[in-house]
């Protein structure tokens, strides 16, 4: 059975349900939850992104490699409206009988940048926790404050979120007496607790100690292994390799190459993409 067979069940409940608030949506496994069509975005005379397409599908997991400058943090930004593309189309599906379609040939309204932020939640590089307020304060602000959920809901399934990655015991601690791979832990809760559809991390691991990227890694594969869609930028290839059903390979704005893992780790067909992978995996050659 591969990783994403079976993981879903017709009679099985959506991210919110407090029983289990890790069981990811359980409709249309497989079928299209994002459509990006020639995403364009510059930073003055920086030219970041540069045609892009990519199509993100439910349970699959796709991870963008490249070098630094590849445009692969834009990209995932742009799938949330963090950034706003000057050129091209996202198409989301969403919840059934709900379709949003963005042109960013013309302005593109804050509704909409917000109806599609509302259908993801991210994981960022440096953990961006509140300092003043407990991990249980930061993991419930989103659904209390942003999506008017009764505290006593969000509190509850905070909790469970916490157990569920080994962490209840640290429900009152305070960011800084976390380690960096707990902290990063506490981040992916947080965005669980939003019951998103679509989960992106940008290089969740990279500015970890290397003997915590482990456990940051763990969870991230177990949250592959339940069916959640997730969108990864990372430099960690062996996760990729082990989890990503889809890896594109971006240089200067493009996607030089895309394709099953197993595949592109072994034979890439592009020169640069060889190149890539061959001074990452074998730095010292």
């Amino acid at each position: 059975m591969s990783r994403t067979e079976g993981t879903h069940d017709a009679g099985s409940t959506g991210p919110g349900t407090p029983a289990d608030p890790l069981e990811p949506g359980a409709v249309g496994h497989g079928t299209p939850l994002l459509t990006v069509r020639g995403l364009h975005k510059s930073f003055g005379d920086n030219h970041v992104l540069r045609g892009i397409d990519l199509d993100v599908r439910r349970g699959q997991v796709t991870a963008l490699i490249g070098p630094s400058g590849s445009g692969k943090t834009t990209l995932l930004r742009s799938l949330n409206g963090l950034a706003v593309p000057d050129a091209g189309t996202i198409v989301a599906e969403g919840v059934p009988g709900r379709r949003l379609a963005l042109d960013f040939s013309r302005k593109v309204t804050d509704r909409e940048k917000f109806a599609l932020r509302d259908l993801s939640a991210m994981v960022f590089q440096q953990h961006n926790l509140f300092p003043h307020r407990t991990v249980l304060q930061n993991v419930v602000e989103g659904p209390v404050q942003v999506q008017r959920e009764r505290r006593a809901d969000a509190v509850e399934r905070a909790l469970v979120l916490l157990d569920r990655v080994g962490l209840a015991g640290k429900r009152d601690a305070y960011p800084h007496e976390l380690s960096g791979g707990q902290q990063q832990r506490v981040g992916i809760v947080r965005a669980l607790a939003l019951r998103p559809e679509l989960l992106l991390f940008d290089e969740p691991t990279s500015a970890l100690d290397p003997e915590l990227v482990g456990e940051v890694l763990t969870v991230m594969k177990e949250l592959a292994d339940e069916g959640w869609t997730m969108v990864v930028v990372t430099h960690e290839l062996q996760f990729a390799r082990a989890v990503a059903d889809e890896v594109l390979f971006l240089d200067e704005g493009v996607v030089v190459e895309r394709g099953d893992p197993a595949r592109m780790f072994l034979e890439p067909a592009q020169e640069r993409t060889r190149q890539f992978l061959r001074r990452l995996l074998h730095p010292l050659e």
